[in-house]
């Protein structure tokens, strides 16, 4: 492949090291297509910040469905790559770091299977999504590994965070509708 793999926008322009809108670009031929997940290399311009720790998969079954907002708390904080597999996502990032001019503020982004889109998360950001499609798949590149005792999340729904869900939100799980507003978050 000559062409570079991934096609690289800032979502939130203003900050340094903010989430990332990833398209890849696949090669295809009358086989079908073959497209590049991860590139450390590509990934460390925009502040990938060392090895893959670990690799998760999610499916949601319907849609609406939200999940998250999660973080992990320092120093177990983690760099993520959400790359959508199956259906698509509202995929979102909340800035949670402390001092930051636009702490709260958030990016959100369609991720699909069809347009080969991921979002890069930075440190410092808690993540979630909706489901816009039934039977969604997500991979997860994470940059550290999960620790239990470092969970920690935001309310999808909190008013300080102003995130516009695109459609009435179901399936939430009683961890994520328990997560403090952002008067009480631990971030």
């Amino acid at each position: 492949m000559s062409a570079s793999p991934f096609t690289l926008t800032p979502l939130m322009p203003d900050l340094t090291a903010g989430p990332v809108l990833v398209r890849r670009t696949p090669h295809v031929d009358d086989r079908g297509a073959f497209a590049r997940i991860f590139c450390a290399e590509l990934l460390a311009e925009i502040g990938w910040p060392g090895p893959v720790a670990q690799i998760n998969h999610s499916r949601t079954m319907r849609r609406g469905a939200v999940r998250g907002l999660h973080f992990q708390l320092p120093p177990h904080s983690e760099a993520k790559l959400v790359v959508c597999i199956r259906g698509a996502v509202q995929d979102v990032a909340v800035d949670i770091r402390a001092g930051s001019p636009a702490r709260y503020a958030h990016a959100a982004v369609e991720l699909s299977a069809e347009t080969a889109t991921a979002m890069y998360v930075p440190e410092g950001f808690a993540h979630g999504f909706q489901a816009l499609t039934d039977d969604v798949e997500l991979i997860y590149v994470h940059s550290a590994p999960y620790a239990a005792a470092a969970e920690a999340g935001l309310r999808h729904d909190d008013p300080g965070l102003g995130i516009a869900w695109p459609l009435p939100v179901i399936g939430m799980s009683a961890r994520d509708a328990s997560f403090p507003l952002i008067a009480g978050a631990a971030a």
